[in-house]
């Protein structure tokens, strides 16, 4: 039982140590693939139909097809090309750990784009012409009106998105990384002890992802907090005169 837990506690440890490159690449998938998002929602609403032929073809693709395919084609398919071998992107795409980064920021662009479409059509239309109505127009009414409904509407799927991401990262094992899910595999390796390994590393993206949904959850009540109407003041009883 000793030598059991100690094994345990040794294989916790290499797995902490390879909790900051998990936490790097959902990181920087995650900036990325909002701000990817929010162009192509844009795109989604623009009066040309070549912003919104491009955004549809983008969710086609990258929400059709399996993500582990998309970083097998983005770290080995890219290597083929002699352009990038041997120019300088062969810096960035050498790295395993940009791959999946990019890979993740192109396909979770695609379901965020969606997440965020949706909320938009979901604005309620009174918001938008009372803004207006105040002199409200362009960037100023995204700002003020648009926006933190869109936020507010977009936040719960937004959230669980996110958890889908943090799961998604083990995904880069396959190509060498050695996040939480790349370690348990080379501990697996040497040990063969393959049940203790995948429960210390599950425990650690359960822990993970339950800081994630408690932060996120608390950012949801504060927004519903900060929508709630002030309440007014109670009106005193008129008095009747006296007959």
């Amino acid at each position: 039982m000793g030598e059991h837990l100690t094994f345990i506690g040794s294989v916790t440890a290499q797995l902490v140590r390879a909790v900051p490159v998990t936490l790097l690449i959902l990181a920087v998938s995650g900036v990325c693939a909002t701000v990817l998002a929010t162009g192509l929602t844009a795109m989604s609403v623009a009066r040309s139909p070549l912003p919104r032929l491009i955004q549809r073809t983008w969710t086609f693709l990258f929400r059709g097809t399996p993500l582990i395919l998309q970083i097998f084609m983005i770290y080995y398919g890219f290597a083929m090309v002699p352009w990038i071998r041997h120019g300088l992107l062969w810096a960035a795409f050498r790295d395993p750990v940009f791959c999946t980064c990019l890979a993740m920021t192109c396909c979770c662009s695609a379901y965020i784009a969606e997440i965020f479409r949706g909320a938009l059509a979901a604005v309620p239309r009174g918001e938008i012409e009372a803004g207006r109505a105040c002199g409200m127009t362009g960037f100023l009414l995204l700002r003020r009106v648009i926006a933190p409904s869109l936020i507010r509407i977009a936040l719960p799927s937004y959230s669980n998105e996110i958890i889908m991401m943090t799961k998604s990262t083990s995904l880069a094992s396959t190509i060498t990384v050695l996040d939480i899910t790349g370690v348990a595999q080379q501990v697996i390796a040497h040990s063969y002890r393959t049940l203790d390994v995948f429960c210390a590393a599950a425990a650690l993206y359960l822990l993970i992802n339950a800081t994630l949904s408690t932060l996120l959850t608390a950012l949801e009540r504060r927004l519903d907090v900060d929508r709630a109407p002030t309440p007014l003041a109670p009106i005193p009883p008129t008095l009747e005169p006296l007959s």
